[in-house]
C-alpha cells in the first residue's frame, strides 16, 4: 500500500467538500455522484459471487446445512466456479477509469486515517473527529484485507481442488489456511453488513450511485466533491381541466 497523503490523490480533497451546494432550488435536497454505474456493477457481482461462496462453504462445513440443503456435488461445484470467478468483476471493472481512480484512492493512507482510526478505537462518533476522504480508513482497511484474502482463498482453493498440483503436506496446509481464513471472512462480510444497515445514506449511494450533499461534507469532508444535482421529485399531478 501506498503512505502518501489521500489529499493529492483525491485531486484536492480537503477542503473541496463545499464545492458542493446545500440546498437546490425550491430548498430541494442536492445531490452528488459517489458511484457510477460500472463501479456499482462491480461491487453487485463481487457480492453476488462471494455471497455463493460463503453460503455453499456453510453447506459443506455444517452438517444441519448439508443435511438440509444435501446435492453435495451441485453445492462443492458452485462453491469451486464462484471462487474461481470471484476476481473477474474486479479484473473486468479495470476498464473503468473511475473504478482505477478509486482503487488508487483505497490505496492511500495518509495522516488523517491515522486520526480516523485513533477516533474510531476511542469510539469517538463527533464528525470533526473522523476526517476522510472519499473512503475513511475503515473502508480502506476492510477493501485491502478482502483483497488480500481473497488471493488466499483462491490459491489454496486451488490446491485442494486440483490435488495433483502439490504434496500432501501443502494441501494440508492448505486446507487449514482456507477453512480458518472462510471464517474470518464470514465475519468479516458480517461486519460490512452491518455498518452497511447502519447508514441509510451509504446504501443509497451504492445503490443509485448518488448521495446527498450534506451526508457527503458530514461523513467524508476530505472529499472534493463532483457537481451537485437537485434530486427528483415527483411530477405535480394536472388538475381536470388543467392543461
Amino acid at each position: 500500500m501506498l503512505l502518501r497523503s489521500e489529499r493529492a490523490g483525491d485531486a484536492g480533497d480537503a477542503g473541496g467538500a463545499g464545492d458542493a451546494g446545500g440546498a437546490g432550488p425550491a430548498g430541494r435536497e442536492q445531490r452528488v455522484r459517489r458511484f457510477t454505474a460500472a463501479e456499482r456493477w462491480i461491487h453487485r457481482t463481487s457480492a453476488v459471487l462471494g455471497g455463493l461462496c460463503l453460503v455453499t462453504a456453510g453447506c459443506l462445513y455444517l452438517p444441519p446445512l448439508a443435511e438440509l440443503v444435501g446435492r453435495r456435488h451441485l453445492v462443492v461445484t458452485v462453491h469451486e466456479w464462484s471462487g474461481l470467478l470471484l476476481p473477474a468483476p474486479v479484473l473486468l471493472g479495470l476498464v473503468s477509469r473511475a473504478f482505477r481512480a478509486d482503487l488508487r484512492r483505497l490505496n492511500r493512507f495518509g495522516p488523517h486515517d491515522r486520526t480516523w482510526l485513533r477516533s474510531a478505537l476511542r469510539r469517538d462518533h463527533r464528525p470533526t473527529a473522523r476526517p476522510a476522504g472519499k473512503f475513511n480508513a475503515g473502508q480502506k482497511l476492510y477493501a485491502s484485507w478482502s483483497a488480500g484474502a481473497a488471493l488466499v482463498m483462491l490459491g489454496t482453493g486451488l490446491l485442494m481442488w486440483f490435488t495433483g498440483l502439490a504434496p500432501l503436506p501443502w494441501r494440508t496446509g492448505a486446507t487449514f489456511v482456507h477453512d480458518w481464513l472462510a471464517i474470518a471472512l464470514a465475519v468479516a462480510v458480517g461486519g460490512h453488513i452491518m455498518k452497511a444497515l447502519a447508514d441509510p445514506e451509504a446504501r443509497r449511494g451504492m445503490r443509485t450511485g448518488s448521495v446527498a450533499a450534506d451526508w457527503a461534507r458530514r461523513e467524508h469532508p476530505l472529499w472534493r466533491l463532483p457537481p451537485a444535482t437537485p434530486a427528483a421529485t415527483p411530477a405535480e399531478p394536472q388538475r381536470p381541466g388543467r392543461r
